[in-house]
């Protein structure tokens, strides 16, 4: 039997109502009814109305739906020029002066009918003369002539932007026929041709890849005919080329490029878009074939340098830019895998620049390398072995009958690590191989040698890679004869080898390329070091021998005990070499390195290698000291007693501050290396106080009288002699401080009416640590809006770029710590940080500040304002790459939130979605740039922030996608191989065929396994 009613209600959910994670109606699945009836209901008194609930749509024609924003016809109506509009003068006989209102003036077409705006009392239809044509005749019940329809009708958008896109073409077509020789109206018009394709209407979902071939088309042959009047113009060649990369096959693309380098071979920018080329070109790309291209433009640069070349004359800058291409090529190596010929290439060019003998300095170029090739493959120690002297004194014992026999090296100290290599055969294949080639990397970067006293021979090296011939380094061997480049030269193998050099000396303007490492965008700032922590010089771009995934974690500075050798024997052969102005400097960046080596052994928390590390590194300090050209450089006294400081050393620390003070006090504001170590001493008062009275937190107790780094900065002021601080301080010394400060500062700043650039020059090496000091004497005395205001007047005033950047980090970092003990304004650090960073769009101190202080604050959209200014207005990558990481944070920070397994936290921030599309839009804007298509780093982040997402088929993609622009990163593979592991075969065959450097085998991780 039945039951009396057969309606049943169903409790169990329907999964497809939970298929999205929203209730968007969009996303709640309908099922279409068969049939209008219904079970259990009594027909006779009951019923369903199953009618659709709400408004039936309208059909609206899709040629009457009104444009949108982003449609052809309103596109044009967006991007033409509007017509002006001027209001028309009064009537003679009306006084507008006495009115007190605007008269409306009459409508045109009123105006041109006649009686429908008669004035005043033209009409009694229209008295007040304010209807147009239309209403009148309305009004009087009348209606339009017919012929007169088509005249009235406005023309369209579209009829406008036509008209002014073929006045645009006629323009320039006039333009150009009676100026033919004008390149920038040639390039202009190439440019016009994105605009006109915007511009004209087309169908974009089945037209769009033929109209982007069909402008690129246009563009070649504008350029054809721009290079047909202008035969010598390398400009207009050069778009052409970046133009035909998508159209022509790569053997006539390769054709081209060396024929204009063929018809242009004194031109180094020139030569430095090729190398690019030919380095970012997948198809025609090998390390050994780019390394060739390299040598050869040195060489041809080399004789245009020497004068061989009769047929081209040297262009400006020639040398400047030798150089630069030099150091490409051997970050190019570094970069491929390579570091052993990158070491190579410069121990060469030390010994070919530093210690070439004086028969052979007369010489072309390509005879004195002739010359330096029997040295080189002598077997003799070059520049950093240990014994080398250099190859002028290995030609003057040649002279005088053969070469001395070098004594025995000591066995122990010689690279034998036979470590066990594979440290776990439980893991996978792909991960012992990748944890086997980072090893070897870190310490086989050297290149190999044949001991002569263990009687090794050439075939004897395990791995011939190892080995660097002379033909891999001489054609790139080049002649640096002006002073400052020799000192560029040192300094740019010191930051090579992760040293904390200066390279400001020069330019890199391919810096983008040399960027493949995660750690320019860490923080690495110290909390219990918040005013020093951001002095602390930056050491190499990516040390060599430290190359490792990105998402491995980075070796930190030092190099392995070879490498430390290594270092050692190279300053202790080159420093006699320079004059005592330069081996101060290289003396200076020798200490501050063996400073960050102790800083990374004091934040590893390992006691044993702080105690031994810093037992070396006071042992080289106190060496150098000796010295007797240094026992007065202020600037090693500082860097010596700051390591004490970081050792914990306190009360040594403050005797070579004090024994420092008393030697250069008497120089006053008027010593620029007294100003810095007087500012870093009181610095570190300052943060010893803060640490000491507050435990970390809080504002500072201690008064300005009784403060030490009050009482430091007081005696720099006067200029007297020094003692020690014993515990308080006249108030009539801090009120003469001041004013020395004040006047100091005023003399010093370059002012309004000084506009020669050589007196701003001269004082700009002071302005630093001056202001720094009046800065923080005025913030420990009267305030920080005083302090605040010494930084705002000296950046508006200094005219050095370098000086001005210092001053804003110095500004930012005071401010940061008050707001940490003090409470303050946001908006005053915000200002300061946006006013810095638009004159400095590549600082990244600076953006590191920036990231950290937004990202605090939870500010998103008012961080992405600016960065989109920022990125709009700059070509640098690294706004763009600072962008990314704080997105990326932010999103991690949301994730985390979203991800709590306790319910009912309080968090600081809001879940937040669209994140991932966010990142993803920009990281495709950046690598569309010029620079960005070029970073191995923003390619690895991409393809790692893709795969950290769950989408591993669009992160190979990516992978791939890199490999057309930035084919020589060995780091790329080695990321693929960590987040794809099951192509790792692939991988290894690709890095194989282009020739990057593969220390590990596959078939010898097998052996390993078996071994």
């Amino acid at each position: 039997t039945y039951p009396s009613s057969y309606s049943q209600i169903i409790l169990i959910a329907d999964r497809a109502n939970w298929e999205y994670k929203s209730l968007y109606r969009g996303d709640i699945a309908r099922y279409k009814r068969k049939g209008s009836s219904s079970l259990g209901l009594n027909l006779r008194s009951q019923a369903v109305s199953w009618a659709e609930s709400g408004p039936e749509k309208k059909r609206v024609d899709r040629r009457q739906r009104p444009n949108r924003y982003f449609s052809p016809t309103v596109r044009q109506l967006l991007m033409s020029d509007g017509k002006p509009t001027l209001p028309r003068p009064p009537p003679e006989d009306t006084t507008t002066t006495t009115l007190p209102f605007i008269p409306v003036p009459s409508c045109l077409e009123g105006e041109a009918e006649g009686g429908g705006s008669a004035k005043g009392q033209g009409s009694w239809v229209n008295p007040l003369g304010v209807y147009d044509s239309s209403t009148s005749l309305w009004l009087q019940g009348k209606g339009k002539a017919e012929h007169g329809k088509a005249e009235e009708q406005p023309s369209t958008p579209r009829d406008n932007a036509a008209v002014m896109l073929a006045e645009r073409v006629e323009d320039f077509n006039r333009r150009l026929r009676e100026t033919p020789t004008d390149t920038h109206t040639w390039l202009q018009f190439v440019l016009f041709q994105v605009h006109y394709s915007m511009l004209k209407p087309h169908n974009y979902t089945s037209h769009q890849s033929r109209s982007v071939r069909a402008t690129l088309e246009k563009k070649v042959a504008i350029l054809d005919r721009a290079v047909e009047n202008n035969p010598s113009c390398v400009e207009l060649k050069l778009e052409r080329l970046r133009l035909c990369r998508e159209l022509w096959e790569p053997a006539a693309l390769l054709k081209e490029w060396k024929k204009l380098v063929f018809l242009h071979p004194n031109s180094a920018p020139l030569w430095r878009k090729y190398l690019l080329f030919m380095q970012s070109h997948f198809s025609t790309f090998s390390v050994s074939k780019v390394n060739t291209v390299y040598g050869k433009c040195l060489s041809t640069l080399a004789a245009v340098q020497d004068g061989s070349m009769v047929s081209h004359q040297m262009l400006p800058g020639t040398d400047e830019h030798m150089l630069a291409i030099f150091l490409q090529q051997c970050h190019f190596l570094r970069q491929a895998g390579h570091s052993e010929k990158a070491v190579c290439l410069f121990q060469g060019l030390l010994d070919f620049t530093f210690f070439k003998p004086d028969t052979v300095k007369d010489l072309p170029t390509r005879q004195q390398v002739e010359f330096f090739e029997p040295f080189w493959d002598s077997g003799e120690p070059r520049v950093g072995e240990r014994g080398a002297s250099g190859w002028r004194a290995w030609m003057t014992q040649q002279e005088r009958g053969g070469w001395l026999q070098p004594s025995e090296q000591d066995d122990g100290d010689e690279e034998d690590q036979e470590e066990l290599e594979v440290k776990d055969k439980t893991w996978p294949k792909w991960r012992i191989w990748l944890d086997v080639e980072t090893s070897r990397e870190a310490i086989h970067w050297l290149p190999w040698r044949p001991d002569k006293t263990k009687g090794q021979s050439v075939e004897d090296c395990e791995d011939p890679d190892r080995q660097v011939l002379f033909d891999d380094i001489g054609p790139s061997m080049i002649r640096l004869v002006h002073p400052d480049l020799q000192l560029c030269l040192l300094l740019s193998f010191l930051h090579f080898l992760g040293l904390p050099a200066d390279t400001s000396c020069y330019s890199t303007p391919s810096c983008s390329l040399l960027l493949d490492d995660q750690a320019l965008l860490g923080d690495v700032h110290h909390p219990d070091s918040p005013l020093t922590s951001y002095a602390l010089p930056v050491p190499g771009v990516s040390p060599v021998g430290h190359m490792t995934s990105l998402q491995g974690a980075r070796r930190g500075v030092g190099l392995c005990k070879p490498g430390e050798e290594f270092v050692d024997n190279m300053f202790q052969m080159v420093l006699p070499l320079f004059s005592a102005q330069e081996r101060a400097v290289l003396s200076l960046h020798w200490i501050q390195y063996e400073k960050l080596k102790v800083l990374r052994c004091v934040r590893g928390r390992n006691k044993k290698r702080v105690k031994s590390q810093g037992k070396r590194s006071k042992r080289l300090a106190k060496r150098l000291l000796k010295e007797p050209e240094n026992r007065g450089r202020l600037s090693l006294w500082r860097e010596y007693a700051h390591l004490e400081w970081l050792l914990g050393n306190l009360d040594e620390a403050h005797k070579v501050f004090d024994t420092a003070l008393g030697l250069g006090v008497a120089g006053g504001l008027a010593d620029p290396a007294l100003c810095d170590l007087c500012l870093l001493y009181a610095q570190l008062e300052v943060e010893e106080a803060w640490r000491r009275d507050t435990g970390g937190a809080g504002t500072t107790v201690t008064t300005a009288m009784s403060s030490p780094a009050v009482y430091i900065l007081t005696k720099l002021a006067e200029g007297s002699s020094y003692a020690p601080f014993l515990g308080q301080l006249a108030p009539v010394a801090v009120l003469k401080a001041r004013k020395a400060y004040e006047q100091a500062v005023v003399s010093s700043l370059p002012g309004q009416e000084e506009g020669a650039a050589g007196q701003g020059q001269s004082k700009s090496r002071q302005v630093k640590g001056l202001v720094g000091c009046y800065a923080l004497f005025q913030y420990l005395t009267v305030g920080v809006d005083a302090a605040d205001a010494v930084y705002n007047l000296a950046r508006k005033r200094l005219d050095s770029v370098s000086e001005c950047e210092a001053l804003a980090v110095q500004q930012v970092a005071l401010l940061r710590y008050h707001t940490s003990t003090n409470v303050y304004p946001l908006s005053h650090i915000r200002l300061a940080l946006t006013s810095a960073l638009a004159h400095f769009a590549s600082s990244t101190s600076l953006w590191q500040l920036y990231v950290q202080v937004e990202n605090r604050y939870h500010s998103a959209g008012r961080a992405r304002r600016f960065f989109h200014s920022v990125t709009k207005a700059s070509a640098s990558v690294v706004p763009r790459l600072f962008a990314i990481s704080a997105e990326q944070q932010r999103k991690q920070l949301v994730d985390s939130v979203q991800r709590s397994d306790c319910y009912g936290d309080t968090v600081s921030s809001l879940p937040e979605n669209g994140l991932s599309n966010r990142i993803r839009s920009l990281f495709e804007n950046a690598i569309a740039t010029e620079h960005g298509v070029h970073c191995p780093l923003l390619w690895r982040m991409y393809m790692n922030f893709l795969v950290s997402e769950g989408k591993v088929e669009k992160g190979r993609g990516i992978f791939y996608k890199a490999l057309q622009d930035v084919p020589w990163a060995k780091g790329l593979y080695m990321d693929a191989v960590q987040l794809f592991p099951e192509h790792v075969q692939e991988f290894l065959d690709l890095m194989t065929e282009k020739e990057l450097r593969l220390r590990v085998p596959m078939e010898e991780v097998d052996i390993l396994l078996e071994d």
